[in-house]
């Protein structure tokens, strides 16, 4: 639980915020209230209202109805970004720090100089961003180039560059969304310094364990209204996941059974023998066979998602081979994938896995389009009717095949990702952090799809550090600076698997994986 601390006035207070986008309703009369030297957590189902309440608290929206106020006072107007950002910084899942600059730069971004005609000091510049990285603690080169840092380090930059400006109030979007388990941890350690300075935090999560890790207060939103706000201590995770869903008694136990299922007789769908990559992993051997779920854990280090990518044709191997149904893949080449029988999900929708601006059908259908048409001519109509067979039978909510994917809510997104790796009826799935960044029922329903892949005699591989991703599994495999180090059967403990992502494997485990391999 997270320490308690002596709770100031609210730096930020909205009440009665409405807000709506045409006939759809974003927020309706919602409210909130952060106080200084708080952490407080937002959670809520994917479309509950939390980014329209975002956008709303950092000036990028006007709502409909409903008052403001930051430590007392009236928001700034609309458009005042100077005052906006000296009350309120939002650190995004997605970094908005530019890669190609140096922290110092990106630190003093438009405020290089202290007149719009004066020289720019680099020296000065330098000597400035290492003040205020060392007046907050955060460990990093101000003569470093952006895209040298590691996610953990951008956060913090972030956060730096916010505190800079005078905001006092910060929100995280997703801010672990791509941290290991240490990267948390630290993390974590931050923002309670922080706070004890009065700095506030709104921490919106999907994970619920860390709300009662860092948070003091959360609260609920959900289908665009303020439900609850409560304190965590008083607030059991039955309670939350229930005022979250609108359901009681949703427990934990998801409507798909893992036992039972895999073919043991099975010619192996997939076969790895000897894989290297220099830098990412070494000598990783690894069968998955017919109806078989296999989990590919790992810390952000690990290897574990260099390896899916291997799989998936994006990198190429030092060494060792890739077979799929009994047919040895060209690596390094996608394309050579997708013809041996490999469909992927890649880790981040946003970069990897979407085109915004396309409509949901063409997302769904892109690794097929060859298909839909006589002679290379692709027929809009066969798109359509094919791409609304996919959101029936994954069950996307979305006004049509025709709507653009960047209308849809985060797990609705991520299932056209998954209809489109399916699109080709692969031998072998493979999904990366198949759940990142959407809401309970949602998580449910992408993990039955996958469990339904496998239990149409396919093969799934679920390349993951999230406990809840790896509950579908049959076997765990878990790797640990490049190697793979233990297996788990189906009813694993949390704490061995931990034990063993973080490099601490049970020795009965580590003899149980070397018999099988």
């Amino acid at each position: 639980m997270a320490d308690s601390h002596p709770i100031r006035g609210p730096v930020v207070e909205a009440d009665g915020i409405s807000k709506r986008y045409g006939a759809t309703v974003a927020l309706s009369g919602a409210r909130i209230s952060v106080a200084s030297g708080e952490s407080h957590a937002l959670v809520g189902r994917n479309g509950a209202g939390k980014s329209t309440l975002v956008n709303v608290l950092t000036g990028m929206q006007r709502p409909d109805t409903g008052t403001l106020r930051f430590n007392g006072e009236p928001a700034p107007a609309i458009g005042d970004t100077d005052a906006w950002r000296s009350r309120v910084a939002c650190v995004y899942q997605r970094s908005t720090i530019i890669p190609a600059l140096t922290v110092a730069e990106n630190l003093f971004l438009d405020r290089q100089s202290s007149g719009a005609l004066r020289a720019i000091s680099w020296k000065g510049l330098r000597h400035r961003a290492k003040d205020l990285l060392t007046e907050y603690g955060v460990d990093v080169d101000p003569t470093a180039r952006a895209q040298d840092l590691t996610v953990e380090q951008r956060q913090f930059v972030e956060i730096a560059r916010a505190l800079s400006l005078g905001a006092r109030f910060i929100i995280l979007d997703e801010p672990t969304a791509k941290l290991d388990a240490r990267g948390i941890d630290r993390l974590f350690e931050k923002l309670r310094s922080l706070q004890q300075q009065g700095v506030a935090f709104l921490f919106i999560s999907h994970h619920l364990q860390e709300v009662y890790d860092l948070c003091t207060t959360v609260t609920v939103y959900r289908d665009a209204r303020h439900i609850v706000t409560a304190p965590v201590a008083e607030l059991s995770k039955q309670a939350l996941v229930e005022a979250m869903t609108g359901e009681q008694s949703l427990g934990t136990e998801p409507s798909w059974s893992v036992s039972g299922r895999m073919s043991a007789d099975g010619a192996p769908l997939l076969d790895i023998d000897g894989l290297c990559l220099e830098g990412s992993y070494q000598e990783v051997s690894l069968t998955a066979r017919p109806s078989e779920v296999v989990g590919l854990a790992g810390a952000a280090a690990s290897g574990n998602v260099q390896l899916g990518e291997t799989i998936a044709g994006l990198r190429r191997p030092d060494s060792g081979t890739i077979t799929v149904a009994g047919r040895k893949v060209r690596t390094g080449q996608v394309p050579a994938a997708l013809a041996a029988g490999v469909g992927f999900v890649p880790e981040d929708r946003h970069i990897q896995g979407l085109i915004p601006q396309r409509s949901v059908a063409e997302n769904a259908t892109l690794t097929v389009t060859s298909q839909l048409g006589p002679c290379g001519v692709v027929l809009p109509s066969r798109i359509r009717s094919f791409a609304a067979h996919m959101i029936g039978a994954l069950d996307i909510k979305t006004p049509g095949p025709s709507a653009p994917v960047s209308a849809l809510s985060g797990g609705n997104q991520q299932k056209v990702v998954i209809a489109r790796a399916l699109a080709t009826e692969p031998h072998v799935l493979v999904a990366i952090r198949p759940t990142n960044g959407v809401d309970i029922k949602s998580k449910e329903s992408l993990l039955g799809t996958v469990r339904q892949v496998a239990d149409d005699g396919k093969t799934a591989l679920i390349v993951s550090d999230e406990l809840d991703d790896l509950r579908v599994c049959d076997r765990v495999l878990t790797m640990f600076h490049g190697r793979v180090i233990a297996e788990f059967e189906h009813g694993w403990s949390d704490e061995k698997l931990v034990a063993a992502m973080e490099g601490i494997a049970d020795p009965t485990e580590k003899e149980q994986h070397a018999s099988r391999h």
